[in-house]
């Protein structure tokens, strides 16, 4: 691990970036400067369908014009995809992940009716663990068969097997203190995708070990994410990084800035007149 700290910011191409982006790419640039670290530029694109290269060359290009300075090479995350493979080969060999052939359908049918049935901190109903019951064989000849599979995590297996997790989470100036790690909130995640071959997930915590990242500054929507990750991070042997989730910036209306919401851009802002010095003063930095 570098004696330097080390940061990075990591935008997904699948959109042009907002208030929201220039607040963390800030943070990230100033909690740099302030440490004597780096900081780093990742580009997550590993959803090929929806990431597009004329965002990618505007991400660059709205950084540049808020005065963020990256080191190179910037990792692309679709450059990396045998990286991703090495990780799930380890936690298959291990026993920790299994085929999933449930369509979306399949897992509402499973739930039809259940009002209580949980749900992940992002909402979305937990997986009801169908294919986790299937026997050796009937995985083998599904999977001999062709049939359109997705990996996903035995939650609790990983969780029995490390037992219990924490992070440090550092808010004000070096201030930090430990916080346990919840991943069994996400039920058995899916790690590897039918159309992708991997995740979020799993691509996060592998890109931040290769890269040598030291310090995550990312928003507070992501702060129940960090459970998971610790527990991938235990399972594959990668470094525990320190963690700071900083507010989001909110709309009129109390949502959070996105770029599914229609969210003004950075272009946009530019090209009504504001400058960068605006949108710091804007974001508070």
């Amino acid at each position: 691990m570098s004696e330097r700290p080390i940061f990075r910011f990591a935008p997904s191409p699948n959109g042009y970036l907002h208030l929201g982006h220039a607040y963390s790419a800030l943070l990230n640039a100033k909690m740099a400067r302030a440490s004597g670290g780096r900081l780093l530029l990742r580009v997550e694109d590993i959803d090929i369908a929806r990431c597009r290269p004329e965002h990618e060359r505007a991400i660059y290009d709205d950084l540049a014009w808020l005065g963020v300075e990256w080191e190179q090479p910037v990792r692309r995350q679709s450059e990396h995809f045998a990286d991703y493979a090495q990780a799930l080969g380890v936690l298959r060999e291990r026993g920790l992940i299994y085929p999933c052939f449930c369509t979306r359908g399949d897992i509402s049918r499973a739930i039809a009716g259940r009002t209580d049935w949980p749900r992940d901190p992002d909402g979305s109903p937990l997986y009801p663990g169908t294919c986790r019951h299937l026997d050796a064989a009937e995985r083998s000849a599904r999977l001999a068969a062709g049939k359109r599979v997705a990996w996903r995590l035995d939650t609790a297996k990983a969780v029995d097997l490390v037992g219990g997790l924490s992070w440090s989470e550092f808010e004000t100036g070096n201030f930090g203190r430990e916080l346990a790690a919840e991943p069994g909130a996400w039920g058995d995640v899916v790690l590897a995708r039918r159309d992708v071959g991997t995740s979020y997930h799993i691509s996060v915590v592998v890109d931040d070990a290769k890269q040598g990242v030291t310090d995550i500054v990312r928003g507070k929507d992501l702060f129940a994410s960090t459970g998971m990750h610790r527990l991938l991070q235990v399972l594959l042997r990668l470094h525990a990084p320190r963690y700071h989730h900083h507010d989001l910036i909110i709309d009129a209306n109390g949502h959070k800035l996105s770029k599914s919401r229609g969210s003004p851009t950075l272009r946009d802002l530019r090209a009504s007149g504001m400058t960068s010095d605006d949108i710091r003063r804007a974001v508070g930095l």
